[in-house]
Protein backbone atom coordinates (compact mmCIF):
# COMPACT_ATOMS: atom_id res chain seq x y z
CA UNK A 1 0.00 0.00 0.00
CA UNK A 2 1.39 3.40 -1.04
CA UNK A 3 0.87 6.24 1.41
CA UNK A 4 0.44 9.60 -0.27
CA UNK A 5 1.73 12.83 1.24
CA UNK A 6 -0.71 15.37 2.66
CA UNK A 7 0.09 17.66 -0.30
CA UNK A 8 -0.86 15.03 -2.89
CA UNK A 9 -4.06 14.22 -1.01
CA UNK A 10 -5.01 17.91 -0.93
CA UNK A 11 -4.21 18.29 -4.64
CA UNK A 12 -6.37 15.25 -5.45
CA UNK A 13 -9.27 16.73 -3.51
CA UNK A 14 -8.92 20.07 -5.29
CA UNK A 15 -8.79 18.52 -8.75
CA UNK A 16 -11.97 16.46 -8.42
CA UNK A 17 -14.35 17.25 -11.32
CA UNK A 18 -17.23 17.56 -8.85
CA UNK A 19 -16.23 20.54 -6.73
CA UNK A 20 -16.37 20.20 -2.99
CA UNK A 21 -18.35 22.82 -1.11
CA UNK A 22 -16.06 25.59 0.06
CA UNK A 23 -16.38 24.63 3.71
CA UNK A 24 -15.27 21.04 3.14
CA UNK A 25 -12.43 22.08 0.86
CA UNK A 26 -11.32 24.70 3.37
CA UNK A 27 -11.21 22.12 6.18
CA UNK A 28 -9.14 19.73 4.08
CA UNK A 29 -6.62 22.38 3.05
CA UNK A 30 -6.28 23.77 6.57
CA UNK A 31 -5.61 20.31 7.97
CA UNK A 32 -2.98 19.71 5.29
CA UNK A 33 -1.25 23.03 5.92
CA UNK A 34 -1.10 22.56 9.67
CA UNK A 35 0.19 19.00 9.29
CA UNK A 36 3.02 20.04 6.96
CA UNK A 37 4.18 22.86 9.26
CA UNK A 38 6.18 20.37 11.31
CA UNK A 39 7.86 18.63 8.37
CA UNK A 40 11.63 18.65 8.06
CA UNK A 41 11.56 20.49 4.73
CA UNK A 42 9.30 23.30 5.89
CA UNK A 43 12.16 25.69 6.70
CA UNK A 44 13.46 25.39 3.14
CA UNK A 45 9.99 26.14 1.77
CA UNK A 46 9.69 29.18 3.99
CA UNK A 47 13.07 30.52 2.87
CA UNK A 48 12.03 30.17 -0.77
CA UNK A 49 8.72 31.88 -0.11
CA UNK A 50 10.46 34.77 1.65
CA UNK A 51 12.79 35.27 -1.33
CA UNK A 52 9.82 35.48 -3.68
CA UNK A 53 8.09 37.99 -1.43
CA UNK A 54 11.14 40.26 -1.71
CA UNK A 55 11.09 39.79 -5.48
CA UNK A 56 7.44 40.80 -5.75
CA UNK A 57 7.83 43.78 -3.41
CA UNK A 58 10.69 45.03 -5.59
CA UNK A 59 8.56 44.53 -8.72
CA UNK A 60 5.72 46.72 -7.45
CA UNK A 61 7.91 49.23 -5.58
CA UNK A 62 5.30 49.74 -2.85
CA UNK A 63 6.10 52.12 0.00
CA UNK A 64 3.59 50.71 2.50
CA UNK A 65 2.70 47.02 2.70
CA UNK A 66 -0.18 45.49 4.62
CA UNK A 67 0.32 41.91 5.69
CA UNK A 68 -1.03 39.59 8.43
CA UNK A 69 -0.20 38.00 11.77
CA UNK A 70 0.31 34.26 11.07
CA UNK A 71 -2.22 31.72 12.38
CA UNK A 72 -3.12 28.11 11.59
CA UNK A 73 0.09 27.15 9.80
CA UNK A 74 0.25 30.26 7.61
CA UNK A 75 3.61 31.45 6.33
CA UNK A 76 5.13 33.90 8.82
CA UNK A 77 6.06 36.98 6.78
CA UNK A 78 7.31 39.07 9.71
CA UNK A 79 11.02 38.44 9.12
CA UNK A 80 10.67 39.17 5.40
CA UNK A 81 8.87 42.44 6.14
CA UNK A 82 11.37 43.39 8.83
CA UNK A 83 14.30 43.05 6.41
CA UNK A 84 12.35 44.88 3.70
CA UNK A 85 11.65 47.75 6.09
CA UNK A 86 15.29 47.92 7.22
CA UNK A 87 16.47 48.55 3.65
CA UNK A 88 14.67 51.92 3.39
CA UNK A 89 13.48 54.04 6.30
CA UNK A 90 10.76 55.55 4.10
CA UNK A 91 8.99 52.19 3.90
CA UNK A 92 6.10 51.20 6.14
CA UNK A 93 4.15 48.07 7.06
CA UNK A 94 0.77 47.51 8.65
CA UNK A 95 -1.44 44.78 10.08
CA UNK A 96 -5.20 44.39 9.55
CA UNK A 97 -7.48 45.13 12.50
CA UNK A 98 -11.06 43.87 12.78
CA UNK A 99 -12.92 46.83 14.27
CA UNK A 100 -16.24 44.99 14.48
CA UNK A 101 -17.67 41.80 12.99
CA UNK A 102 -18.84 41.85 9.37
CA UNK A 103 -17.28 45.27 8.71
CA UNK A 104 -14.29 46.37 6.61
CA UNK A 105 -10.92 46.09 8.36
CA UNK A 106 -8.53 48.96 8.93
CA UNK A 107 -4.73 48.77 8.90
CA UNK A 108 -2.55 49.94 11.78
CA UNK A 109 1.15 50.70 11.33
CA UNK A 110 3.49 47.90 12.44
CA UNK A 111 7.19 47.51 13.12
CA UNK A 112 9.11 44.52 14.46
CA UNK A 113 9.65 45.67 18.04
CA UNK A 114 6.49 47.64 18.70
CA UNK A 115 4.13 46.64 21.55
CA UNK A 116 1.21 44.44 20.56
CA UNK A 117 -2.17 43.77 22.13
CA UNK A 118 -4.80 41.09 21.70
CA UNK A 119 -7.28 41.92 18.98
CA UNK A 120 -10.57 40.37 17.96
CA UNK A 121 -10.38 36.58 17.52
CA UNK A 122 -7.32 36.73 19.83
CA UNK A 123 -5.03 37.76 16.95
CA UNK A 124 -2.32 40.26 17.98
CA UNK A 125 -2.60 43.81 16.62
CA UNK A 126 -0.41 46.91 17.17
CA UNK A 127 -1.00 48.54 20.54
CA UNK A 128 -0.70 51.97 18.91
CA UNK A 129 -3.69 52.59 16.67
CA UNK A 130 -2.07 54.54 13.83
CA UNK A 131 -4.26 54.06 10.74
CA UNK A 132 -2.45 53.80 7.40
CA UNK A 133 -3.53 52.89 3.87
CA UNK A 134 -1.20 50.29 2.31
CA UNK A 135 -0.42 50.31 -1.40
CA UNK A 136 0.05 46.55 -1.49
CA UNK A 137 -1.49 43.75 0.56
CA UNK A 138 0.00 40.34 1.32
CA UNK A 139 -3.13 38.25 1.84
CA UNK A 140 -3.06 34.75 3.38
CA UNK A 141 -4.72 32.06 1.29
CA UNK A 142 -6.15 28.77 2.48
CA UNK A 143 -6.33 27.80 -1.19
CA UNK A 144 -5.95 29.33 -4.65
CA UNK A 145 -6.27 28.35 -8.29
CA UNK A 146 -4.40 29.02 -11.53
CA UNK A 147 -6.54 32.10 -12.21
CA UNK A 148 -5.44 33.55 -8.84
CA UNK A 149 -8.81 33.25 -7.17
CA UNK A 150 -8.47 32.86 -3.40
CA UNK A 151 -10.12 30.63 -0.86
CA UNK A 152 -10.00 32.30 2.55
CA UNK A 153 -11.48 31.50 5.92
CA UNK A 154 -15.05 32.28 4.92
CA UNK A 155 -15.56 35.49 6.91
CA UNK A 156 -15.48 37.80 3.90
CA UNK A 157 -13.28 40.37 5.66
CA UNK A 158 -10.91 40.98 2.76
CA UNK A 159 -13.79 41.19 0.26
CA UNK A 160 -15.51 43.87 2.35
CA UNK A 161 -12.25 45.70 3.04
CA UNK A 162 -11.28 45.90 -0.63
CA UNK A 163 -14.81 46.92 -1.67
CA UNK A 164 -14.64 49.85 0.78
CA UNK A 165 -11.02 50.84 0.07
CA UNK A 166 -10.39 54.61 0.52
CA UNK A 167 -10.92 56.64 -2.67
CA UNK A 168 -11.95 53.45 -4.47
CA UNK A 169 -8.35 52.81 -5.53
CA UNK A 170 -7.67 49.16 -4.76
CA UNK A 171 -4.21 48.20 -3.56
CA UNK A 172 -2.12 45.57 -5.28
CA UNK A 173 -3.29 42.22 -3.89
CA UNK A 174 -0.77 39.41 -3.48
CA UNK A 175 -1.81 36.05 -2.08
CA UNK A 176 0.56 34.08 0.15
CA UNK A 177 0.18 30.30 0.13
CA UNK A 178 1.95 26.98 -0.07
CA UNK A 179 1.81 24.78 -3.17
CA UNK A 180 -0.31 22.32 -1.19
CA UNK A 181 -3.12 24.89 -1.41
CA UNK A 182 -3.18 25.06 -5.21
CA UNK A 183 -6.46 23.81 -6.66
CA UNK A 184 -7.70 23.09 -10.15
CA UNK A 185 -10.59 25.57 -10.04
CA UNK A 186 -12.21 27.16 -7.01
CA UNK A 187 -15.94 27.81 -6.72
CA UNK A 188 -16.57 31.48 -7.53
CA UNK A 189 -19.26 33.94 -6.62
CA UNK A 190 -20.26 37.13 -8.41
CA UNK A 191 -18.29 39.37 -6.04
CA UNK A 192 -15.08 37.33 -6.19
CA UNK A 193 -12.09 39.08 -7.78
CA UNK A 194 -8.76 37.49 -8.71
CA UNK A 195 -5.61 38.52 -6.89
CA UNK A 196 -2.91 40.37 -8.79
CA UNK A 197 -0.39 37.64 -7.90
CA UNK A 198 0.00 34.58 -5.70
CA UNK A 199 3.33 33.62 -4.15
CA UNK A 200 4.23 30.11 -3.02
CA UNK A 201 7.49 28.39 -2.16
CA UNK A 202 7.72 27.22 -5.78
CA UNK A 203 6.38 29.98 -8.02
CA UNK A 204 4.87 33.40 -8.52
CA UNK A 205 1.52 33.07 -10.27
Amino acid sequence: MVLRSEESIARNVCDQPKREPKSALRATLLATREAQSGHAGQATKNEALARRIHEVLARYDARCVGFYWPVAGEFDARDALTSWLAADEARGAALPVVVKPHAPMVFHAWSAHMPMKEGRYRIPVPAEEMVVVPELLLIPCVGFDADRYRLGYGGGYYDRTLAAWPNGERPVTVGIAYESGKCGALPREAHDMPLDAVITESAIY
